[in-house]
């Protein structure tokens, strides 16, 4: 069942994209489409505002490997199809970053969103 879209104020909807745009990986698992975001833990409280900002979304960490300690936060599933992307395609990425706009473009014609 659809549940209503997400309202974001013009702050958030800002800070959402400016992550995902600067920071976000926009793949799948090869079953279904993921956007994932990783960081360095000293992040944290930005991992806090993504959680509060796309609700369902799962944060996972931290991890330390290589020397590094950092954080990773994934959406998939429908709150990625029925709350994120309806946000994402109402926004013209591809006027910010045509980089970030193929990516997206090519996550959702893999996975036919």
């Amino acid at each position: 069942m659809m549940r209503p879209e997400m309202t974001l104020s013009d702050f958030d909807l800002g800070l959402l994209l400016g992550i995902l745009i600067g920071e976000g990986h926009f793949g799948g698992d090869g079953r279904q489409p993921q956007i994932t975001v990783r960081m360095h833990v000293r992040h944290e409280r930005l991992f806090d505002q993504l959680l509060r900002l796309c609700p369902g979304s799962k944060l996972y960490g931290p991890y330390h490997h290589g020397g590094r300690s950092y954080y990773q936060w994934m959406i998939r599933g429908a709150p990625l199809r029925e709350h994120l992307l309806p946000i994402l395609d109402r926004v013209p990425i591809d006027t910010i970053d045509e980089h970030a706009f193929t990516r997206y473009q090519d996550m959702k014609r893999k996975y036919a969103l």
